[in-house]
Protein backbone atom coordinates (compact mmCIF):
# COMPACT_ATOMS: atom_id res chain seq x y z
CA UNK A 1 0.00 0.00 0.00
CA UNK A 2 2.93 2.61 -1.30
CA UNK A 3 0.09 5.79 -1.96
CA UNK A 4 -1.74 5.47 1.42
CA UNK A 5 -4.56 5.53 -0.79
CA UNK A 6 -7.14 3.99 1.02
CA UNK A 7 -8.93 0.64 -0.66
CA UNK A 8 -12.64 0.36 -0.12
CA UNK A 9 -15.00 -2.80 -0.60
CA UNK A 10 -18.83 -2.67 -0.56
CA UNK A 11 -21.38 -4.75 1.10
CA UNK A 12 -24.72 -5.78 -0.77
CA UNK A 13 -26.14 -5.29 3.26
CA UNK A 14 -26.14 -2.75 5.59
CA UNK A 15 -23.52 -3.48 8.56
CA UNK A 16 -22.30 -2.26 11.74
CA UNK A 17 -20.25 -5.17 13.32
CA UNK A 18 -16.66 -5.93 12.46
CA UNK A 19 -13.69 -7.18 14.23
CA UNK A 20 -10.38 -7.92 13.24
CA UNK A 21 -9.31 -11.85 13.01
CA UNK A 22 -7.35 -11.66 16.26
CA UNK A 23 -5.80 -15.48 16.16
CA UNK A 24 -4.05 -14.28 12.47
CA UNK A 25 -0.94 -12.46 12.71
CA UNK A 26 0.06 -13.13 9.42
CA UNK A 27 -2.65 -11.95 6.90
CA UNK A 28 -4.36 -8.85 7.53
CA UNK A 29 -8.02 -10.10 7.57
CA UNK A 30 -11.15 -8.58 9.09
CA UNK A 31 -15.13 -10.66 9.61
CA UNK A 32 -18.06 -8.44 9.27
CA UNK A 33 -21.26 -9.59 9.97
CA UNK A 34 -24.53 -7.96 7.77
CA UNK A 35 -27.99 -6.67 9.11
CA UNK A 36 -30.71 -7.84 6.33
CA UNK A 37 -34.40 -8.26 7.56
CA UNK A 38 -35.37 -9.68 4.34
CA UNK A 39 -32.07 -12.17 3.35
CA UNK A 40 -29.99 -14.62 4.94
CA UNK A 41 -27.28 -12.50 6.36
CA UNK A 42 -23.49 -13.17 6.52
CA UNK A 43 -19.87 -12.94 7.41
CA UNK A 44 -17.33 -11.54 5.12
CA UNK A 45 -14.25 -12.82 5.40
CA UNK A 46 -11.58 -10.11 3.78
CA UNK A 47 -8.24 -10.74 3.31
CA UNK A 48 -6.11 -7.55 1.91
CA UNK A 49 -3.34 -7.79 0.10
CA UNK A 50 -1.37 -4.83 1.33
CA UNK A 51 1.31 -5.54 -1.79
CA UNK A 52 -0.91 -5.36 -4.40
CA UNK A 53 -3.34 -3.31 -2.95
CA UNK A 54 -6.81 -5.30 -3.38
CA UNK A 55 -8.90 -6.61 -1.04
CA UNK A 56 -10.39 -11.21 -1.45
CA UNK A 57 -13.37 -12.00 0.13
CA UNK A 58 -14.94 -15.17 1.14
CA UNK A 59 -18.59 -15.29 2.57
CA UNK A 60 -20.25 -17.27 4.92
CA UNK A 61 -24.29 -17.71 5.61
CA UNK A 62 -25.20 -16.38 8.87
CA UNK A 63 -28.71 -17.68 9.14
CA UNK A 64 -29.48 -17.11 12.87
CA UNK A 65 -30.48 -13.04 11.82
CA UNK A 66 -29.34 -9.93 11.92
CA UNK A 67 -25.04 -8.99 13.30
CA UNK A 68 -25.32 -6.41 15.97
CA UNK A 69 -21.77 -7.66 17.19
CA UNK A 70 -19.18 -9.93 16.02
CA UNK A 71 -16.00 -11.61 18.24
CA UNK A 72 -12.85 -13.19 17.22
CA UNK A 73 -11.49 -16.00 19.14
CA UNK A 74 -7.61 -14.96 19.89
CA UNK A 75 -6.85 -19.04 19.89
CA UNK A 76 -8.57 -20.55 17.07
CA UNK A 77 -8.58 -18.44 13.89
CA UNK A 78 -12.02 -20.50 12.44
CA UNK A 79 -14.17 -19.65 15.78
CA UNK A 80 -15.74 -16.31 16.10
CA UNK A 81 -18.98 -14.94 17.89
CA UNK A 82 -21.50 -13.06 17.27
CA UNK A 83 -24.77 -11.49 18.88
CA UNK A 84 -27.82 -11.24 16.29
CA UNK A 85 -31.35 -10.55 16.70
CA UNK A 86 -34.23 -13.15 15.65
CA UNK A 87 -38.41 -13.11 16.19
CA UNK A 88 -39.69 -15.58 18.71
CA UNK A 89 -43.61 -15.16 19.44
CA UNK A 90 -44.13 -12.16 17.63
CA UNK A 91 -41.39 -10.54 19.65
CA UNK A 92 -37.86 -9.48 18.60
CA UNK A 93 -34.86 -10.68 21.11
CA UNK A 94 -31.54 -10.93 20.88
CA UNK A 95 -29.08 -13.91 21.08
CA UNK A 96 -25.58 -14.76 21.00
CA UNK A 97 -23.58 -17.97 20.05
CA UNK A 98 -20.34 -19.25 19.52
CA UNK A 99 -19.45 -20.60 15.55
CA UNK A 100 -17.02 -21.96 13.42
CA UNK A 101 -16.02 -21.21 9.93
CA UNK A 102 -16.20 -24.51 7.34
CA UNK A 103 -13.05 -26.43 7.44
CA UNK A 104 -12.12 -25.45 4.08
CA UNK A 105 -13.20 -21.63 4.15
CA UNK A 106 -9.33 -20.28 4.04
CA UNK A 107 -7.82 -22.61 1.21
CA UNK A 108 -10.39 -21.70 -1.83
CA UNK A 109 -11.09 -18.00 -0.73
CA UNK A 110 -8.39 -16.75 -3.48
CA UNK A 111 -8.74 -18.97 -6.01
CA UNK A 112 -12.03 -17.33 -7.53
CA UNK A 113 -13.58 -14.65 -5.02
CA UNK A 114 -16.99 -14.61 -6.57
CA UNK A 115 -17.65 -18.26 -6.13
CA UNK A 116 -18.10 -17.91 -2.30
CA UNK A 117 -20.45 -14.99 -2.68
CA UNK A 118 -22.60 -17.00 -5.12
CA UNK A 119 -22.79 -20.66 -3.30
CA UNK A 120 -21.92 -19.72 0.77
CA UNK A 121 -20.98 -21.73 2.73
CA UNK A 122 -23.11 -21.93 6.06
CA UNK A 123 -21.40 -21.25 9.00
CA UNK A 124 -21.44 -24.02 12.21
CA UNK A 125 -23.23 -23.79 15.21
CA UNK A 126 -20.97 -24.93 18.09
CA UNK A 127 -23.21 -23.66 21.23
CA UNK A 128 -25.26 -21.22 22.35
CA UNK A 129 -24.24 -18.60 24.87
CA UNK A 130 -27.75 -19.13 26.42
CA UNK A 131 -29.17 -15.54 28.22
CA UNK A 132 -32.48 -15.71 27.87
CA UNK A 133 -33.38 -15.98 31.28
CA UNK A 134 -30.77 -12.74 31.72
CA UNK A 135 -32.08 -11.09 28.96
CA UNK A 136 -31.04 -9.45 25.43
CA UNK A 137 -27.42 -10.13 24.79
CA UNK A 138 -25.14 -6.43 23.76
CA UNK A 139 -21.85 -8.09 23.05
CA UNK A 140 -19.44 -11.13 24.01
CA UNK A 141 -16.10 -10.45 24.93
CA UNK A 142 -13.47 -12.67 24.43
CA UNK A 143 -10.57 -13.08 27.10
CA UNK A 144 -7.81 -11.46 25.90
CA UNK A 145 -4.76 -13.15 24.79
CA UNK A 146 -6.39 -16.23 26.57
CA UNK A 147 -6.28 -20.02 25.17
CA UNK A 148 -10.44 -19.14 23.60
CA UNK A 149 -11.70 -20.85 26.45
CA UNK A 150 -13.31 -18.02 28.66
CA UNK A 151 -15.73 -15.66 27.16
CA UNK A 152 -17.94 -12.90 28.99
CA UNK A 153 -21.37 -12.18 27.55
CA UNK A 154 -23.54 -8.97 28.65
CA UNK A 155 -27.09 -9.31 28.61
CA UNK A 156 -29.42 -6.95 29.86
CA UNK A 157 -28.19 -5.90 33.51
CA UNK A 158 -26.31 -9.35 34.04
CA UNK A 159 -22.50 -10.12 33.05
CA UNK A 160 -22.03 -13.94 32.82
CA UNK A 161 -18.83 -15.53 32.59
CA UNK A 162 -18.68 -18.50 30.44
CA UNK A 163 -16.52 -21.54 29.92
CA UNK A 164 -16.16 -23.06 26.99
CA UNK A 165 -15.32 -26.99 26.84
CA UNK A 166 -15.16 -29.63 24.05
CA UNK A 167 -14.11 -27.50 21.49
CA UNK A 168 -16.64 -24.28 22.39
CA UNK A 169 -19.32 -27.35 21.71
CA UNK A 170 -20.45 -26.31 25.50
CA UNK A 171 -20.81 -23.32 27.15
CA UNK A 172 -21.43 -23.14 30.98
CA UNK A 173 -21.80 -19.82 33.52
CA UNK A 174 -18.93 -20.39 35.73
CA UNK A 175 -20.10 -16.68 37.59
CA UNK A 176 -22.60 -13.91 36.72
CA UNK A 177 -22.40 -10.06 37.83
CA UNK A 178 -25.78 -8.11 38.19
CA UNK A 179 -26.15 -3.88 37.51
CA UNK A 180 -28.36 -3.12 40.67
CA UNK A 181 -30.57 0.45 40.89
CA UNK A 182 -33.43 2.20 39.93
CA UNK A 183 -35.16 1.62 36.83
CA UNK A 184 -34.51 -0.79 34.28
CA UNK A 185 -30.77 -0.83 33.97
CA UNK A 186 -28.51 -2.41 30.89
CA UNK A 187 -25.03 -2.93 29.77
CA UNK A 188 -24.49 -1.26 26.20
CA UNK A 189 -21.03 -2.46 26.10
CA UNK A 190 -17.98 -3.65 27.89
CA UNK A 191 -14.29 -4.66 27.62
CA UNK A 192 -12.50 -7.26 29.13
CA UNK A 193 -8.84 -5.56 30.24
CA UNK A 194 -5.59 -7.40 29.20
CA UNK A 195 -4.07 -6.19 32.80
CA UNK A 196 -4.36 -7.79 35.79
CA UNK A 197 -4.18 -11.02 34.76
CA UNK A 198 -7.64 -10.87 32.78
CA UNK A 199 -9.15 -10.80 35.93
CA UNK A 200 -11.07 -7.00 35.16
CA UNK A 201 -13.57 -6.09 33.06
CA UNK A 202 -14.94 -2.74 32.18
CA UNK A 203 -19.01 -1.83 31.33
CA UNK A 204 -20.73 0.86 30.39
CA UNK A 205 -24.78 1.61 30.98
CA UNK A 206 -26.42 4.82 29.86
CA UNK A 207 -23.95 7.71 31.02
CA UNK A 208 -21.86 5.74 33.80
CA UNK A 209 -18.81 3.21 33.52
CA UNK A 210 -18.18 0.45 36.14
CA UNK A 211 -14.86 -1.70 36.88
CA UNK A 212 -15.30 -5.04 37.82
CA UNK A 213 -13.58 -8.18 39.36
CA UNK A 214 -13.60 -11.06 37.88
CA UNK A 215 -12.78 -12.96 40.40
CA UNK A 216 -15.23 -12.00 42.89
CA UNK A 217 -17.92 -10.89 39.68
CA UNK A 218 -18.03 -7.81 42.30
CA UNK A 219 -17.56 -3.80 41.47
CA UNK A 220 -14.36 -1.91 41.93
CA UNK A 221 -14.93 1.57 40.32
CA UNK A 222 -17.64 3.53 39.12
CA UNK A 223 -17.37 6.92 37.35
CA UNK A 224 -21.24 7.90 37.54
CA UNK A 225 -22.07 10.57 34.55
CA UNK A 226 -18.92 9.59 32.70
CA UNK A 227 -20.78 11.26 29.57
CA UNK A 228 -23.41 13.92 29.14
CA UNK A 229 -25.02 10.95 27.20
CA UNK A 230 -25.50 7.29 26.14
CA UNK A 231 -21.57 5.83 26.53
CA UNK A 232 -21.06 4.47 23.14
CA UNK A 233 -17.85 1.82 23.57
CA UNK A 234 -14.65 1.29 25.30
CA UNK A 235 -11.00 0.40 25.06
CA UNK A 236 -8.42 -0.33 27.21
CA UNK A 237 -4.77 1.22 26.75
CA UNK A 238 -2.54 -1.85 26.03
CA UNK A 239 0.43 -0.55 27.51
CA UNK A 240 -0.79 1.63 30.60
CA UNK A 241 -2.73 -1.03 32.98
CA UNK A 242 -4.66 1.87 34.28
CA UNK A 243 -5.95 4.12 31.25
CA UNK A 244 -9.30 3.33 29.78
CA UNK A 245 -11.02 5.20 27.12
CA UNK A 246 -14.44 6.00 26.59
CA UNK A 247 -16.86 7.65 23.86
CA UNK A 248 -20.67 8.56 23.29
CA UNK A 249 -23.64 10.44 21.96
CA UNK A 250 -22.20 13.40 23.73
CA UNK A 251 -20.05 13.56 20.76
CA UNK A 252 -16.47 13.66 23.28
CA UNK A 253 -14.27 10.74 23.89
CA UNK A 254 -12.77 10.76 26.86
CA UNK A 255 -9.19 9.18 28.97
CA UNK A 256 -9.54 8.05 32.18
CA UNK A 257 -6.94 6.46 34.99
CA UNK A 258 -9.05 4.40 36.91
CA UNK A 259 -7.17 4.97 40.01
CA UNK A 260 -8.50 8.35 40.02
CA UNK A 261 -11.97 8.79 38.33
CA UNK A 262 -13.21 12.42 39.41
CA UNK A 263 -12.22 13.35 36.19
CA UNK A 264 -11.11 12.65 32.98
CA UNK A 265 -7.31 12.71 31.88
CA UNK A 266 -8.11 14.05 28.70
CA UNK A 267 -11.16 14.87 26.77
CA UNK A 268 -11.56 15.14 22.73
CA UNK A 269 -14.06 16.72 20.82
CA UNK A 270 -13.73 16.38 17.53
CA UNK A 271 -16.46 14.90 16.43
CA UNK A 272 -19.84 16.32 15.61
CA UNK A 273 -22.43 13.67 16.07
CA UNK A 274 -22.46 10.46 18.42
CA UNK A 275 -19.03 8.89 18.72
CA UNK A 276 -19.83 5.01 18.40
CA UNK A 277 -16.25 3.47 18.66
CA UNK A 278 -12.73 3.78 20.13
CA UNK A 279 -9.83 2.32 19.67
CA UNK A 280 -6.01 2.27 21.07
CA UNK A 281 -3.40 0.73 18.68
CA UNK A 282 -2.41 -2.36 19.90
CA UNK A 283 1.54 -1.89 19.98
CA UNK A 284 1.64 2.30 19.62
CA UNK A 285 -0.83 3.03 22.59
CA UNK A 286 -0.86 7.25 21.76
CA UNK A 287 -2.84 6.49 18.01
CA UNK A 288 -6.27 6.00 19.19
CA UNK A 289 -9.24 5.58 16.43
CA UNK A 290 -12.95 7.15 16.92
CA UNK A 291 -15.50 6.49 14.64
CA UNK A 292 -18.87 8.43 14.67
CA UNK A 293 -22.29 9.18 12.87
CA UNK A 294 -20.93 11.99 11.98
CA UNK A 295 -19.64 10.26 8.89
CA UNK A 296 -15.74 10.72 9.54
CA UNK A 297 -13.12 8.12 11.08
CA UNK A 298 -10.75 10.62 13.23
CA UNK A 299 -6.86 9.31 14.00
CA UNK A 300 -5.54 11.09 17.08
CA UNK A 301 -2.02 11.34 18.54
CA UNK A 302 -2.58 11.25 22.24
CA UNK A 303 1.19 11.26 23.13
CA UNK A 304 0.67 12.77 26.18
CA UNK A 305 -1.03 9.80 28.00
CA UNK A 306 0.76 7.56 26.38
CA UNK A 307 3.45 4.80 27.73
CA UNK A 308 6.23 7.65 25.33
CA UNK A 309 4.76 11.01 26.75
CA UNK A 310 8.52 11.87 25.91
CA UNK A 311 9.56 10.25 22.82
CA UNK A 312 10.72 6.89 25.06
CA UNK A 313 9.15 4.07 27.12
CA UNK A 314 7.65 5.29 30.18
CA UNK A 315 5.81 3.05 33.00
CA UNK A 316 2.65 4.23 34.91
CA UNK A 317 5.23 4.51 38.31
CA UNK A 318 7.71 6.40 37.03
CA UNK A 319 4.92 9.36 35.81
CA UNK A 320 3.34 9.30 39.10
CA UNK A 321 6.06 8.69 41.38
CA UNK A 322 9.59 10.30 39.41
CA UNK A 323 9.74 13.45 41.15
CA UNK A 324 13.35 12.19 42.14
CA UNK A 325 14.72 10.21 39.01
CA UNK A 326 14.99 11.18 35.72
CA UNK A 327 15.85 15.04 36.54
CA UNK A 328 16.83 15.12 32.49
CA UNK A 329 12.75 14.52 31.50
CA UNK A 330 11.79 17.03 34.35
CA UNK A 331 12.39 19.31 31.83
CA UNK A 332 11.41 17.93 28.99
CA UNK A 333 7.90 19.11 27.88
CA UNK A 334 5.29 15.92 26.99
CA UNK A 335 4.85 15.95 23.01
CA UNK A 336 1.39 17.60 22.26
CA UNK A 337 -1.66 15.78 21.30
CA UNK A 338 -2.69 16.24 17.97
CA UNK A 339 -5.31 15.00 15.40
CA UNK A 340 -2.93 12.85 12.94
CA UNK A 341 -5.66 12.61 9.93
CA UNK A 342 -9.45 12.85 9.57
CA UNK A 343 -10.66 10.00 7.47
CA UNK A 344 -13.87 11.14 4.93
CA UNK A 345 -14.43 8.15 2.61
CA UNK A 346 -17.84 7.22 4.55
CA UNK A 347 -21.27 8.51 3.42
CA UNK A 348 -23.26 7.34 6.55
CA UNK A 349 -22.93 6.69 10.42
CA UNK A 350 -19.23 4.68 11.12
CA UNK A 351 -20.61 2.03 13.70
CA UNK A 352 -16.58 0.45 13.66
CA UNK A 353 -13.28 0.78 13.48
CA UNK A 354 -10.34 -1.89 14.13
CA UNK A 355 -7.34 -2.29 13.97
CA UNK A 356 -5.04 -5.07 12.29
CA UNK A 357 -4.08 -7.77 14.33
CA UNK A 358 -1.27 -8.38 11.97
CA UNK A 359 -0.36 -5.00 11.11
CA UNK A 360 -0.26 -2.15 13.15
CA UNK A 361 -0.32 0.82 10.63
CA UNK A 362 -3.50 -0.54 9.29
CA UNK A 363 -6.89 -0.12 10.45
CA UNK A 364 -10.67 -0.57 8.66
CA UNK A 365 -13.75 1.28 9.06
CA UNK A 366 -17.45 -0.09 8.47
CA UNK A 367 -20.42 2.61 8.28
CA UNK A 368 -24.42 1.54 7.92
CA UNK A 369 -24.42 1.28 4.45
CA UNK A 370 -22.36 -1.47 4.03
CA UNK A 371 -19.18 0.52 2.76
CA UNK A 372 -15.67 -1.11 4.24
CA UNK A 373 -12.75 1.14 4.18
CA UNK A 374 -8.87 0.20 5.14
CA UNK A 375 -6.45 2.16 5.72
CA UNK A 376 -2.66 3.10 6.88
CA UNK A 377 -1.49 5.17 9.24
CA UNK A 378 0.32 8.71 7.31
CA UNK A 379 4.02 9.29 7.88
CA UNK A 380 3.67 12.26 10.68
CA UNK A 381 6.42 13.27 13.22
CA UNK A 382 5.03 12.70 16.32
CA UNK A 383 4.73 9.04 15.16
CA UNK A 384 7.34 6.38 15.06
CA UNK A 385 6.49 5.71 11.56
CA UNK A 386 8.82 3.27 10.17
CA UNK A 387 8.60 5.40 6.86
CA UNK A 388 9.89 8.56 8.55
CA UNK A 389 12.85 6.07 10.14
CA UNK A 390 13.79 5.61 6.64
CA UNK A 391 13.76 9.29 5.83
CA UNK A 392 15.81 10.82 8.87
CA UNK A 393 18.49 8.74 6.86
CA UNK A 394 17.92 10.69 4.04
CA UNK A 395 18.13 14.14 5.84
CA UNK A 396 20.99 13.20 8.20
Amino acid sequence: MEDDAPVIYGLEFQARALTAQTAETDAIRFLVGTQSLKFDNQIHIIDFDDENNIINKNVLLHQAGEIWHIGASPADKAVLTTCYNKTSDSRVVSCAAVWRMPCDWETGSNDSPDDSAHNPQTLELLCHLDDSPHGNAACVLWEPMGDGKRVISLADNHALLWDLHESSTQAKVSSTATLEGKGQLKFTSGKWSPHHNCSQLATANDTAIRGWDLRTMSQIYCIENAHGQLVRDLDFNPNRQYYLSSCGDDCKVKFWDVRNVQEPVKTLEEHSHWVWSVRYNHSHDQLVLTASSDSRLILSNMVSISSEPFGHLVDDEELSEGEDNHQEDKSKEPLKDSVVSTYEEHEDSVYAAEWSSADPWLFASLSYDGRLVINRVPPCPQVPHPALRNDTSVHM
